[in-house]
């Protein structure tokens, strides 16, 4: 007998926002990983204080990838940034026709 998984998944646009209390529901994490990660650069927040906060797409998406760097490979959020951003470069990059 096979199992079923059920999949979900969010659209986002470029008024897609969320608080820290939505993005640590949506990603299963506690409040403390996220201001840790926003502390080391590797998500960017709106707003000046934790409660204040707002998060967009790119954030959202650069969260996803450090929890998984993290979880994956045992990467800290400082090596976590280090690769995002090197993703980011990779895909400002032309792609060279060889």
């Amino acid at each position: 007998m096979r199992e079923e998984k059920v999949l979900s998944g969010v659209v986002l646009d470029e008024h897609f926002r969320l608080t820290l209390v939505e993005i640590c529901r949506v990603c299963e994490i506690q409040p403390e990983t996220v201001i840790e990660l926003v502390n080391e650069g590797v998500i960017e927040a709106e707003g000046l204080q934790p409660s204040e906060w707002r998060f967009d797409a790119a954030a959202f998406q650069r969260l996803r990838i450090a929890l998984r760097l993290e979880r994956d490979l045992g990467v800290n959020p400082v090596g976590a940034a280090l690769v995002l951003d090197l993703l980011e470069e990779l895909n400002r990059l032309p792609r060279s026709r060889f």
